[in-house]
C-alpha cells in the first residue's frame, strides 16, 4: 500500500510544512494562526530563513492592529487564549524571537524555547483521575471548525482515516499531531488495534523517512488534548533514550527512568494493557522495529521543578525544554536523570 505524499520522502514532508505555513500567512489565518506559523518555523533553520520577512511583517501588522484597538477601546475578534499569547510575543520584541537552541549535558538534549513557554496549558498540566475519562464534545478536540487552516492533511493512511495537523506549539522539527478516525471522537485512550496501527505507520514512513518516529502520552501524562492523537517527529540525531550504553538497549548502564523496550508489537500491547488496568499514566515512543515504554507518575501527583513544566514522552526520553536562558545555560545531568528518577514508577 503507497503512503500519502506528505508521508513519502523528508522532502515531500517539509513542503507540506511550509505550504501550510505559508498559506496561514499569505492568507491572514489570523493571529492564532500567526502564532502557530512563527513557532513551526522556530523549530527549523530552513523554515526561519524562507519565512522570516514574512513573520516580522505580519508580526508588525497584528501588533498595530490590537494596539490601536486596545488604545480605542474596541472589541478584538481574537481568541482569548491567543490573544495573551501575542501581547506576550509584543512584551518580548520580534527580534527576541529565533531559532530554538540545542546542546547537550552529559548524555540528555537541553532545548532553550522560550516561545513553547506561551503555550496554554489546557489539560497538560491539571490533576487528574485515572487515565479514561470519555471524550468530550464541548471540551477542546480536533474537529473543531476552528481548527481546519491548521491541517496540513487529511485521508487514508494504511487503511484508516486519518488527519495531520501541525503542533501549534512544536519543540522537535516536524512535530506534528497525527489524528487517527478523527470522526469516531476517540479519548486519549489507546486501543490494540490503533497500537497496531501506529506500529505499522511509524515501520512504513521510516523506510522512506529516516529519523521518523511517533509519541504517544497517554491521559495523566501531560496529554493537552482529550482527543485520541500521537505526535510526529522526525530526528537528525536518535533520541538520547536509544542510546546503546543503556541496559533496556543491551547496555550496561541503568536508564535513570523505568524504561521498556520492546520490538515485537503484541508483547508492547500486553504491557501497556497491564497498566491500563492499573489505571496507570505512561509515555510512549514508536520507532520502526522497536518502541520505548515508560510508566510514570500521572501529572499533579508531583511538582515540577523551576525548569520545567512537566515531563512527557520528550523528557522521558531524555531532552529538557527550557524557557529561560539562565536554565538553558545553566541546567546539568545530576538535575535531569534525578528528576526522571522522581517522576518514573517501576
Amino acid at each position: 500500500m503507497s503512503l500519502p505524499a506528505p508521508f513519502q520522502s523528508p522532502d515531500a514532508l517539509r513542503a507540506a510544512f511550509l505550504e501550510g505555513l505559508n498559506r496561514l500567512l499569505a492568507d491572514d489565518g489570523g493571529v492564532g494562526g500567526y502564532i502557530l506559523a512563527l513557532a513551526n518555523a522556530a523549530q527549523a533553520p530552513s523554515l526561519w530563513q524562507q519565512l522570516k520577512g514574512d513573520l516580522q511583517a505580519r508580526y508588525h501588522h497584528h501588533a498595530t492592529r490590537i494596539t490601536a484597538a486596545l488604545r480605542e477601546g474596541r472589541r478584538l475578534d481574537v481568541p482569548e487564549d491567543d490573544l495573551l499569547v501575542f501581547l506576550k510575543l509584543m512584551a518580548m520584541g520580534f527580534d527576541a524571537i529565533g531559532i530554538a537552541e540545542r546542546r547537550t549535558a552529559g548524555p540528555w538534549e537541553v532545548v532553550f524555547n522560550p516561545l513553547r513557554a506561551l503555550r496554554p496549558p489546557r489539560a497538560s498540566q491539571a490533576p487528574v483521575r485515572g487515565i479514561a475519562p470519555a471524550f468530550d464534545r464541548n471540551g477542546f478536540h480536533f474537529n473543531l471548525p476552528s481548527l481546519e487552516p491548521e491541517v496540513i492533511w487529511s485521508g487514508e493512511l494504511l487503511g484508516r482515516t486519518a488527519r495531520l495537523l501541525y503542533n501549534k506549539f512544536p519543540f522537535v522539527e516536524a512535530h506534528a499531531l497525527l489524528i487517527p478516525e478523527p470522526e469516531r471522537e476517540l479519548p486519549q485512550l489507546l486501543s490494540h488495534k490503533l497500537h497496531g496501527w501506529a506500529w505499522e505507520v511509524t515501520s512504513a514512513i521510516g523506510r522512506v523517512m529516516p529519523g521518523f518516529g511517533l509519541a504517544y502520552n497517554s491521559y495523566g501524562a501531560h496529554a493537552s488534548v482529550n482527543h485520541l492523537h500521537f505526535q510526529t517527529f522526525v530526528r537528525r540525531h536518535t533520541l538520547p533514550v536509544c542510546s546503546a550504553h543503556w541496559t533496556h538497549n543491551g547496555g550496561e548502564t541503568a536508564y535513570p527512568a523505568h524504561c521498556l523496550r520492546f520490538t515485537e508489537p503484541l508483547a508492547s500491547w500486553v504491557a501497556i494493557d497491564r497498566l491500563h488496568a492499573r489505571q496507570i499514566a505512561y509515555n510512549l515512543i514508536y520507532l520502526p522495529g522497536a518502541l520505548y515504554l515508560f510508566p510514570r507518575r500521572s501529572q499533579g501527583s508531583y511538582t515540577p521543578p523551576s525548569w520545567s513544566v512537566g515531563h512527557a514522552w520528550y523528557e522521558m526520553a531524555g531532552g529538557v525544554v527550557t524557557f529561560s536562558r539562565e536554565h538553558y545555560t545553566q541546567l546539568d545531568a545530576a538535575a535531569i536523570e534525578a528528576q526522571l528518577r522522581h517522576v518514573s514508577l517501576s
